[in-house]
């Protein structure tokens, strides 16, 4: 165990010299075919692959102390580094441009070569886009499919609940170090994913949340992924960014339509308009993945009373709509109408939105 260790320390203490890039690694490996091999090459030998600066660095040999920290996290249960030379590294990163030269990894290896598909979408999001993104996770679950995301707020924690909610499995790809939960209040999220599922990032233990990390970290989720779907995105966010990295890498990529009112909704329209497949049920995803459906038994529940006969869900559609309309609509008073609102909040069927306004929940 000690040796493996140590041989694991050679791949990080690598990959921590500055200036040097996952593609710059794989150029070493494919040239001195070890970490071993690369830091006992010759400043002459290394120069034909980098810099002058990079290979002093190299020649300097590593820093023992500096890796304590790391030896003992890695020496710790359900801790892991997966390298490029390790039969659990994930074959669908192989494919693409820049493959991490190694992951760090807390929890169940094997799911880094189970089929996957990414679910991402915007940390602001809506109490519809989540219960969206919990019942497409769920859904996909039952389907064989393990779950990638982000574990950010919003969509990406939506994902990871509803696989996990199916028994199913869930992959986080973060942006820090591993001993770092990001966001905090996802800490509970991120105990039961490296419970029951997986999560893995690329950046070294201590790695602190910085803008940079993620763009980096959504190729990877991208990567594992044989698909992507986004569910609410503005036309800026990091969702768009692992939806064009998953065209580039040869995925598929689905978005979620909503309302043209929504500034949520512009990023996943301008996906569509680019060819991105338009979702509305997961069987649009399992037909363009040629993945065999699974039977999902259908809730024989009755439907629930205030969904057909209420007067203020009977006239709300689909978009928000503001509490001066809803008197409008359904011709009761300001006094009544509000107190209608306040109990179908409280029973989940409407949610109150910025500005005053409010939307219908569809489960």
């Amino acid at each position: 165990m000690q040796e493996d260790i140590s041989e694991k320390l050679l791949w990080i203490s690598l990959g921590s010299i500055y200036g040097l890039g996952s593609q710059a690694y794989c150029q070493l490996l494919q040239k001195f075919d070890s970490p071993a091999n690369i830091y006992a090459a010759s400043q002459q030998q290394l120069r034909e692959v980098v810099s002058e600066k990079i290979a002093s660095a190299i020649n300097k040999g590593i820093d023992e102390a500096a890796l304590n920290d790391t030896a003992l996290w890695l020496a710790q249960p359900g801790n892991h580094l997966i390298t490029l030379a390790d039969s659990e590294y994930p074959q669908a990163l192989l494919e693409i441009a820049d493959p991490p030269p190694f992951l760090y990894a807390k929890g169940k290896l094997t799911l880094l070569n189970q089929p996957s598909i990414a679910i991402v979408g915007s940390r602001n999001a809506s109490v519809q886009g989540e219960k969206n993104a919990e019942a497409f996770a769920r859904d996909l679950s039952l389907q064989g499919l393990c779950i990638v995301s982000g574990m950010a707020l919003g969509i990406d924690g939506a994902a990871h609940r509803g696989a996990m909610k199916a028994k199913g499995s869930t992959i986080a790809v973060v942006g820090t170090g591993l001993d770092i939960v990001y966001p905090a209040k996802h800490r509970d999220l991120a105990h039961e994913i490296a419970q029951h599922g997986l999560i893995i990032s690329e950046f070294g233990l201590g790695t602190p949340s910085t803008p940079q990390n993620f763009p980096k970290r959504n190729r990877i989720i991208s990567g594992l992924s044989l698909g992507c779907l986004v569910i609410e995105a503005n036309l800026q966010s990091g969702s768009q960014i692992t939806a064009r990295l998953a065209a580039e890498q040869g995925r598929e990529v689905f978005a979620i339509p909503g309302s043209i009112h929504s500034p949520m909704s512009k990023g996943c329209h301008q996906l569509i308009k680019q060819g991105a497949k338009l979702v509305d049920c997961i069987q649009d995803i399992t037909d363009e993945l040629k993945i065999t459906p699974v039977s999902i038994a259908q809730q024989t529940t009755a439907p629930n009373e205030l969904d057909t006969e209420h007067p203020i869900l009977k006239v709300m559609g689909l978009d928000p709509i503001t509490l001066e309309n809803l008197v409008n609509l359904t011709h009761l008073t300001v006094s009544e109408v509000s107190s209608m609102l306040m109990l179908l909040e409280l029973e989940g069927s409407i949610a109150s939105l910025p500005g005053g306004k409010y939307q219908k929940i569809i489960s």
